[in-house]
């Protein structure tokens, strides 16, 4: 079963288990996250697309750390006008494990079972 979710601007494809590296996420360390913007879930061959998301599913993480990626040299120069600025930049990331894709299907199968 994989997901794919719509988060920090960008679609990331997910499965249960998987670790992720997000753009900077507003929560602290070991703590849940829940995405919503799920745009489409394929499970075991059923593939349910969202318009624009699909209701009914989240997928749940944990927040493993945070860090920041590789140093990127942003270089500016403009020839014979002695013009030169050199800048490095570090995007932040947040790494997430996927603990979860919950369906409003498997939701109700779980209560059918209890009942019988």
């Amino acid at each position: 079963m994989y997901a794919i979710i719509e988060s920090c601007g960008k679609q990331y494809k997910v499965a249960e288990g998987d670790v992720v590296f997000f753009e900077k996420i507003n929560a602290e360390e070991g703590k849940k996250v829940t995405f919503d913007n799920v745009i489409l879930v394929s499970d075991e061959g059923k593939v349910q697309v969202g318009n624009p998301y699909v209701k009914g599913v989240k997928v749940e993480g944990k927040v493993v750390s945070h860090g920041k990626g590789k140093k990127i040299i942003v270089f500016k120069m403009k020839a014979k006008k002695n013009y030169r600025r050199k800048q490095g930049h570090r995007q932040p990331y947040t790494k997430v494990e996927i603990t979860a894709i919950k369906t409003a299907t498997k939701k109700a199968e779980k209560t059918e079972k209890v009942e019988a």
